[in-house]
């Protein structure tokens, strides 16, 4: 039986509402509530998938889980590592990739590479066999030397991709890996996910694609209005309808009232 290997333990999080963003928000409320008591664990080696709407709070909960931003309160367990308490320890052991990632213009892959494997203390021998390894993987190895400006958007993300897994992660935490990117892109980001988790890492990612989900999450969360609504196995959600099928109902359930 897997062990758990990350908690997230009743996080919330607040954030305070500019007139603008009132106004795109289309609400007088001065503070969002962006994750709402959000709890589940994830086990080691699989892939966990959290699947929402835009603005249910996937993202606000990646970056709670890395670091990035501090919850109002609860916490999420690393390893047993506290993200709040103990955030240096936690960042050496995931990565965190987001589609939002922008890599300075100037830099080519090759710097970037290397540059983030010294800040983890990657040994020259060891960087270096990583970095033809994962650049071959990509097809990053002919652009090398070129210009992250010079780029296309798609190489960006395999850059992005490769430079992010820089120090050999066990978690790997990805917002949206596959946005933006062309179907064969796409396929090669999904299918080395699935190669990671053959090497037995630990996956999260968030996303609104149900296909993908199905196609390489073991596990799924479903998160409405910053609420986790159902945790389970794909396999137990899709016995009778598809997952697509599954998400509506629930969905329905929980805001069809209001809308």
């Amino acid at each position: 039986m897997m062990e758990e290997i990350i908690r997230v333990e009743n996080i919330r999080k607040t954030f305070r509402l500019s007139r603008k963003e009132q106004k795109l928000e289309k609400t007088k409320e001065k503070v969002k509530v962006a994750v709402d008591g959000l709890s589940f664990s994830v086990k080691s080696g699989e892939i966990y998938g959290l699947l929402g709407p835009n603005g249910a709070g996937k993202t606000t909960t990646l970056r709670i889980m890395s670091t990035l931003i501090k919850p109002d309160s609860g916490d999420v367990f690393i390893e047993n590592n506290s993200v709040v308490n103990k955030a240096d320890t936690v960042r050496t052991k995931i990565c965190f990739l987001t589609s939002d990632l922008k890599l300075e213009d100037f830099f080519t892959p090759n710097y970037l590479f290397d540059f983030f494997s010294n800040l983890y203390g990657v040994d020259e021998v060891v960087r270096e066999e990583r970095k033809q390894k994962l650049f071959e993987k990509f097809g990053i190895d002919k652009f090398a030397e070129v210009q992250v400006r010079d780029l296309s958007t798609g190489m960006k993300q395999k850059v992005s991709l490769a430079v992010s897994l820089a120090h050999n992660p066990d978690i790997i935490i990805f917002d949206e890996p596959t946005n933006g990117l062309d179907v064969v892109t796409a396929k090669k980001v999904t299918d080395y996910l699935l190669e990671l988790k053959r090497e037995g890492k630990t996956i999260i990612i968030s996303t609104h694609i149900f296909s993908l989900v199905e196609k390489i999450c073991d596990r799924v969360g479903i998160i409405v209005k910053g609420k986790m609504i159902v945790s389970d196995s794909v396999s137990n959600l899709t016995k009778e309808k598809s997952l697509e099928d599954v998400f509506f109902d629930i969905y329905s359930e929980e805001v069809g009232e209001e809308e």
